[in-house]
């Protein structure tokens, strides 16, 4: 059976001729583990998915927290869903939550400078997460074909084996 792990043919490249001369036994090994890695690579693309939508709202919080004066009134997230009107009070100083809980105060014209930054560095790993995207889709969709291939090849083997038996 080929092996993805530095064998002479990875299952991405077999060929339905080599998939032929496998074993019954062999060509479900590869069904199975084609499948298993198909499925890994949607959850991959799943989370990229959210990673990506996670960075453009920073971006744009970053964006519009910088044009806000202070007093503005404002709605200041305590959860993912829960809101609560505020007032921005002192608008040289704010916190910024620096994940597990943890936030740390900073100075407006340290955040402006930081925010700058933040934008840029938002935009970069938006730009290579859907580079990563449309890599993993291509290799989905090619485990995805090995994967019929060999349950289709699978299956006319086990009707050859039906009558014979």
């Amino acid at each position: 059976m080929a092996s993805s792990k530095g064998g002479a043919t990875s299952p991405a490249v077999l060929r339905a001729s080599e998939m032929e001369k496998m074993s019954i036994e062999q060509l479900k090994a590869l069904k199975e583990q084609t499948d298993l890695e198909v499925n890994l690579l949607q959850d991959s693309l799943n989370n990229i998915k959210t990673a990506t939508g996670r960075l453009e709202i920073t971006a744009t919080s970053l964006h519009d927290l910088s044009l806000r004066p202070q007093g503005k009134k404002m709605l200041v997230p305590l959860t993912a869903s829960l809101y609560v009107p505020g007032t921005l009070d002192d608008a040289d100083k704010v916190l910024v939550d620096v994940g597990t809980g943890y936030f740390v105060e900073v100075s407006w014209l340290q955040l402006a400078k930081t925010m700058n930054e933040g934008k840029d560095y938002c935009e970069r790993k938006i730009n290579l997460l859907k580079s990563n995207f449309d890599q993993l889709i291509e290799l989905a969709t090619k485990k995805k074909t090995v994967a019929d291939e060999a349950g289709a090849i699978l299956q006319a083997k086990l009707r050859q084996l039906a009558p014979a038996t």
